[in-house]
C-alpha cells in the first residue's frame, strides 16, 4: 500500500515536472555553476555578456576538440614496448637434428632407377649436346617421363622465351626441340625446370619413407647431457618431407623439460652426427651436413625455414640467449592465446603441439590446395580421408600447385586468417666453427667411434661423414619484450580532467551538474510536447462540433431516448444534398464526463497537496 502511494507521489511529481521555465532553468544554471564563464555571462553589462559569451564559447570549443583528440588516441589502441631483464635457471630448449639428404641412396635406389637414368641423359644434352646425339643409343624408360617432366626454357630472348623437351629428339624420333647447334645455351640464358618434386615419394607409404631414411642410431654417435650420458633413446622422432627422420632431444611431450643447471659449454649438449655423405642421393641432394633447430618445449620444428646447417667436419659451438615476446590480445593486437579464436583448422595438431602462425599459414595452404587441386601436397600433413598429389591420379596439380603458389589473394587470405601468439620464445645463437677433428688426433678418435658404432678395430668413419655439435646457455639471463597499454584509462581521465580545468575552469562535479541541467531541459521538453499534444487531440474533438455544447437535460433525454432529436437547429450540411428517402444525420454527442462528478478519497487529495508543496 504504500509502495503505490509512493509511485502515484511520484507519477505527479513527474507529470508537475521542475517547476522552471527554460529561461528561469538556465538563469539558475549560470548563477550556481562551478565554471567561472557562464557567471560572468549573468552578472555583467550587455558588452561584457556578449565578450564572455563569445570567450566561453570559444574555451568550451577548445575542450571538445582536445576531449576528441584525446578519445581517439585512446581508441587507437596503441602499446609501448618495454624491455626487462631476468635471472634465473632455465629449461633447456627442445633440439632438432636432421641429415641434410632425406633417404639412403642405398635403400631408394629401386625406386630412382629410372629417373637416374632420364637424368644423366639430359646432363649429357645440356653438357654436350652434339655428342648426346651421336650416341643416343642406349634404351631409356620412359614410362616415368610422362608423370615427371623436364624441360630447358631459354631466355635468350625475355620477350620471347622458348620451352625445349630435353629429350624430345630421342622420345617423339625429332631433333627440332633442341638448341641449334654451335649455339651455346649459358647459365644465364636458360634454366632446367624439373617437375619431379614429390610425384615418387608421395605414392610411399609413410611407414616406408621411414624406413628408407636414416636411424637415430647410425646419425647419433654420441650423446652427453652436461655430465650425464644419453643416448638415442632419449630422442624423439618425427619424420620431415624435406630431410626424412628428425630427432628432437628434450621435446617435453612425454616427460618434464630438462632444466639447465649452469651456463657455459661443459653444462649443455654435445653431440656427435654421422651422416653418411657416401650415401646421399645423386640428384637430389646437393648439400652435405646436418641441419638443426632449437625452438620451445611442445612447438613443431619449422626445420626447413627456421632451422641452420653445420658443416660436416668440423665442430660447431652454439652460444644461446633467450628472448621472451609477450603481446598485448585484444583489442591492441590480432594475437591468440592458444589458436582456437583461428578460424583455421591447425593440421600439425596430430603433433600435440602448440599453436604457431607458421602452423596456421601452411594449414590455411593446405586447406587451399586441397580446394583447389582436389589433392594435398606432400610437404604439409595429410588431412583425414584426403589423398597426395601425384601425376598419375592428378595430372594436373602442378600447374595448380605453380598458380597457387604464385597467387597473391591466398597469400593475403592466409595472412588475414591467421594470427599470431601472444605468448612466443626465441633462442638467439652465438655460432663458431673450427676444424674437427684435427689432423694429429683423427686416428684415434676415429677409432674410438668405429669401436663405439661398429664393433670394429677398423676405422668406418672419416672426416667427411662426421659432424660435432656443441650446444649451450651462454648466460642465465633473459630478456623480457613486454607489450603494455600506451594510453590508459587513467591516462584518458586524467587529460580530459586537464584540459577541462585548464580552459574552463572545471571537475567532475561541473559536469554532474551540466548533465543536471540537460535533465531538466529534456523533462521540461517532453512535458511542453505532452500537453501540446492533448491541446492538440482537443482542438481536433472541438472541430466536429462547430454548434454550442449541448445541455444536460439534452445529454441525459439523448442516453435514455433513443428517438430524441434537438429542437435547435444546428449549422450542418445542406439538406438538399440529401435524397428524399435519406434522413438528415444526427449529430453525435459526447458522453458525460461521469468522473468529474465522483469524490475523490481524502488519501488522494492529500498526496496532491504533498506533490504541490514538493
Amino acid at each position: 500500500m504504500h509502495l503505490k502511494k509512493y509511485l502515484r507521489k511520484c507519477l505527479h511529481r513527474l507529470q508537475k515536472g521542475p517547476g522552471y521555465t527554460y529561461k528561469e532553468l538556465l538563469v539558475w544554471y549560470c548563477n550556481n555553476t562551478n565554471t567561472h564563464g557562464p557567471k560572468r555571462i549573468i552578472c555583467e553589462g550587455p558588452k561584457k555578456k556578449a565578450m564572455w559569451f563569445l570567450i566561453t564559447l570559444l574555451f568550451t570549443s577548445l575542450v571538445c576538440w582536445q576531449w576528441g583528440v584525446f578519445i581517439r588516441t585512446y581508441l587507437s589502441w596503441e602499446v609501448s614496448v618495454s624491455l626487462s631483464i631476468g635471472f634465473k635457471t632455465m629449461d633447456f630448449p627442445a633440439v632438432t637434428i636432421c641429415n641434410a639428404s632425406p633417404f639412403q641412396y642405398s635403400k631408394v635406389k629401386h625406386l630412382l632407377k629410372d629417373l637416374d637414368e632420364l637424368m644423366e641423359a639430359v646432363l649429357e644434352r645440356i653438357l654436350a649436346p652434339e655428342q648426346s646425339y651421336a650416341n643416343a643409343t642406349r634404351t631409356l624408360n620412359f614410362t616415368i617421363w610422362n608423370d615427371t617432366p623436364l624441360v630447358l626454357i631459354d631466355e635468350r630472348k625475355p620477350s620471347r622465351p622458348v620451352v625445349l623437351d630435353l629429350l624430345g629428339d630421342v622420345h617423339n624420333g625429332s631433333a627440332s626441340s633442341s638448341p641449334a647447334p654451335g649455339r651455346t645455351c649459358t647459365a644465364q640464358g636458360c634454366k632446367v625446370a624439373m617437375r619431379l618434386a614429390t610425384n615418387i615419394f608421395s605414392q610411399v607409404p609413410r611407414h616406408k619413407l621411414v624406413e628408407m631414411g636414416y636411424p637415430a642410431e647410425r646419425l647419433i654417435l654420441a650423446c652427453l647431457f652436461g655430465p650425464e650420458p644419453c643416448n638415442y633413446r632419449n630422442f624423439t622422432s618425427i619424420f620431415h618431407p624435406d630431410y626424412g627422420n628428425c630427432y628432437i632431444f628434450n621435446w617435453g611431450m612425454t616427460e618434464k623439460a630438462l632444466p639447465s643447471a649452469n651456463p657455459g659449454a661443459e653444462f649443455g649438449l654435445k653431440l656427435i652426427l654421422d651422416i653418411g655423405q657416401e650415401d646421399y642421393v645423386p640428384f637430389l641432394t646437393s648439400t652435405a651436413g646436418a641441419r638443426l633447430l632449437l625452438h620451445g618445449q611442445r612447438s613443431y620444428p619449422f626445420i626447413k625455414d627456421e632451422g641452420i646447417y653445420a658443416m660436416s667436419g668440423t665442430e660447431t659451438s652454439i652460444g644461446v640467449l633467450v628472448d621472451k615476446l609477450e603481446r598485448k590480445g585484444e583489442p591492441y593486437s590480432q594475437c591468440t592465446v592458444n589458436g582456437s579464436d583461428v578460424p583455421v583448422r591447425n593440421l600439425y595438431s596430430d603433433y600435440n603441439t602448440t599453436y604457431s602462425i607458421q602452423a596456421c599459414i601452411r594449414s590455411c595452404f593446405q586447406e587451399h590446395m586441397i580446394q583447389n587441386c582436389s589433392c594435398a601436397h606432400f610437404l604439409y600433413p595429410l588431412p583425414h580421408g584426403e589423398r597426395y598429389c601425384n601425376n598419375r591420379e592428378f595430372p594436373d596439380w602442378a600447374y595448380c600447385y605453380s598458380h597457387l603458389c604464385m597467387s597473391v589473394a591466398q597469400r593475403e587470405t592466409c595472412i588475414n586468417m591467421c594470427k599470431e601468439s601472444c605468448n612466443d620464445t626465441q633462442y638467439k645463437m652465438t655460432i663458431s666453427m673450427a676444424d674437427w677433428p684435427s689432423e694429429a688426433s683423427e686416428d684415434w678418435i676415429f677409432h674410438v667411434l668405429s669401436q663405439e658404432r661398429d664393433q670394429s678395430t677398423n676405422i668406418t668413419l672419416n672426416r667427411k661423414g662426421v659432424v660435432k655439435l656443441n650446444i649451450y646457455f651462454q648466460e642465465f639471463n633473459y630478456r623480457i619484450i613486454e607489450e603494455s597499454a600506451a594510453n590508459n584509462i587513467v591516462w584518458l581521465l586524467s587529460n580530459l580532467g586537464g584540459q577541462f580545468g585548464f580552459w574552463m575552469g572545471g571537475s567532475v562535479l561541473c559536469l554532474i551538474e551540466f548533465g543536471e541541467i540537460l535533465i531538466d531541459f529534456v523533462w521540461i521538453t517532453i512535458i511542453k510536447l505532452v500537453a501540446f499534444a492533448k491541446s492538440l487531440r482537443q482542438r481536433r474533438a472541438q472541430a466536429r462540433y462547430a454548434g454550442p455544447p449541448p445541455t444536460v437535460a439534452e445529454l441525459v433525454e439523448a442516453h435514455t431516448n433513443f428517438g430524441f432529436q434537438p429542437d435547435v437547429a444546428r449549422p450542418g450540411p445542406d439538406p438538399g444534398t440529401y435524397p428524399d428517402e435519406q434522413t438528415l444525420p444526427i449529430p453525435g454527442t459526447p458522453p458525460p464526463n461521469y468522473d468529474s462528478l465522483r469524490l475523490q478519497p481524502l488519501d488522494v487529495i492529500e498526496s496532491d497537496s504533498e506533490g504541490d508543496a514538493i
